[in-house]
């Protein structure tokens, strides 16, 4: 039996394991404000304001399962108004300033502005860039969200967390999660759903072993030692982007274009790098960095570089009953710096990623760490162009000299986000891009200059 608070009241659901939290808001509470847009995390129709003890988090219901609720509390955009029907902040200022016109997008568009609300987020774009909206071109929702900012958050939007007993399919623990994992090899391990939860509403899967790892929270610490990080598997991209603002600013901004907010508060560092996509915006940057990843089978833990757990696409280097429990990277490396390529800007899938860590030492490169997705079917070292680099004077022209290079070490293929020839050429305009960059030259897409 789930359990978890729906809009103040405490409820127990037995139900399938993946059943969305959408489809039974829709279908068996006829909540019908939450709405179902794209069904994949991406257009923020069906967001909800999550709690839990770290907080409210905005959070796509189309791709949060049940089991994932547990002892939680949910809001939908039914409650965020007073119990006598007062309206909060962020919606009179929707009203004030004609945010909504369609009005399809406005339930999740609250939902998002009224967790940010809460949190007392001043960083709009970001708040609302997973919730989109073709109606008003965002101005009159972003005018809005400034408007409510100093206005106090209503008392009823504090939701009480109802106690619970454990359910079978959530491990307390890493050691739980561990012994089951073993016992269940074949199982489908769920943490964010961001992926997963795609299997369910796009594939149309049947997921028989399934275990929920929200509540493992010795997998979501985050470990700052005198060199390194040591990052747990269970640490949304949320939290990593907090962290990684401080140590590893290039890295950050790369994550900040991960998904949307409702994405990145739930999809995990392990998950991105445990499903091994070709196209995963974490993998290139830890190997740039060359961060090392623990996994855990049982009683037995083992380490690797990073780059020696993507084999092959669709195969990793991980044994039946072991997951990733934790990747470890350098504090700091003040020559990082991380490109994506996509065809949107924000919440989009990387046509290429390039990530860049070379050490220059009285004007020499003495050594080179460069590494990509959406180049081949595995994230992957550019070691040709390193080789090429390391040695030489940190000059242009030996910039240039090793650009071709790129061709030894990648066969990118072409798809629906770009051709081989154009990541390629995208790749090679990376590390020019990065040489100038480094040289204190303004290189961000986001400036337009005549």
């Amino acid at each position: 039996m789930i359990t978890f608070s729906l809009n103040g009241e405490t409820v127990s659901v037995d139900a399938p394991p993946t059943t969305t939290l959408l489809d039974w808001l829709r279908e068996d509470r006829h909540l019908t404000g939450t709405k179902e847009g794209c069904n994949e995390g991406d257009c923020g129709a069906c967001t909800v304001m999550v709690t839990d003890q770290t907080g409210a988090k905005a959070l796509n219901a189309c791709i949060l399962f049940l089991p994932q609720l547990h002892g939680k509390a949910i809001r939908t955009v039914e409650s965020i108004s007073g119990p006598n029907g007062e309206l909060h902040p962020v919606q009179q200022a929707m009203i004030d300033h004609h945010g909504s016109q369609c009005g399809f997008c406005t339930p999740g568009i609250i939902a998002s502005m009224a967790v940010g609300h809460l949190n007392k987020r001043s960083d709009y774009n970001d708040v609302l860039a997973g919730n989109l909206c073709r109606c008003t071109g965002y101005a009159p929702i972003l005018r809005a969200a400034q408007a409510a900012a100093d206005q106090p958050s209503p008392k009823w939007m504090k939701d009480d967390i109802p106690a619970v007993k454990t359910h079978p399919f959530l491990p307390e623990n890493s050691d739980d999660l561990a012994a089951w994992y073993m016992a269940h090899p074949g199982a489908t391990l769920v943490a964010g759903a961001t992926d997963v939860g795609l299997w369910i509403t796009k594939r149309l899967q049947d997921l028989t072993q399934v275990a929920f790892l929200h509540r493992c929270r010795d997998l979501q610490t985050v470990e700052v030692g005198e060199t390194t990080l040591k990052i747990g598997a269970g640490v949304t991209m949320a939290t990593l982007l907090d962290t990684l603002k401080t140590h590893h600013p290039s890295y950050a901004e790369l994550i900040r274009r991960y998904g949307s907010e409702q994405v990145r508060q739930a999809a995990t560092i392990g998950g991105n790098i445990a499903n091994g996509s070709p196209i995963g915006d974490n993998p290139p940057a830890l190997i740039s960095l060359g961060a090392t990843l623990h996994l855990r089978a049982g009683n037995d833990r083992r380490e690797m570089p990073i780059e020696q757990f993507f084999i092959a696409y669709g195969e990793q280097d991980r044994k039946p009953g072991e997951f990733v429990e934790a990747v470890t990277l350098p504090k700091t490396a003040l020559n990082l710096r991380c490109y994506k390529i996509s065809k949107r800007f924000d919440q989009d899938i990387s046509a290429v990623c390039g990530c860049f860590n070379l050490m220059i030492e009285n004007g020499k490169i003495t050594s080179a760490r460069i590494a990509f997705g959406g180049m081949a079917g595995t994230p992957k070292r550019a070691t040709h162009v390193e080789k090429a680099l390391t040695g030489q004077d940190w000059r242009e022209d030996n910039i240039r000299k090793a650009i071709p290079k790129f061709a030894n070490d990648f066969s990118p293929l072409t798809d629906m986000r770009a051709s081989a020839a154009y990541r390629l050429r995208s790749a090679e305009n990376l590390l020019l891009r990065y040489f100038h960059d480094l040289n204190g030259k303004d290189t961000s897409v986001l400036q337009v200059r005549a």
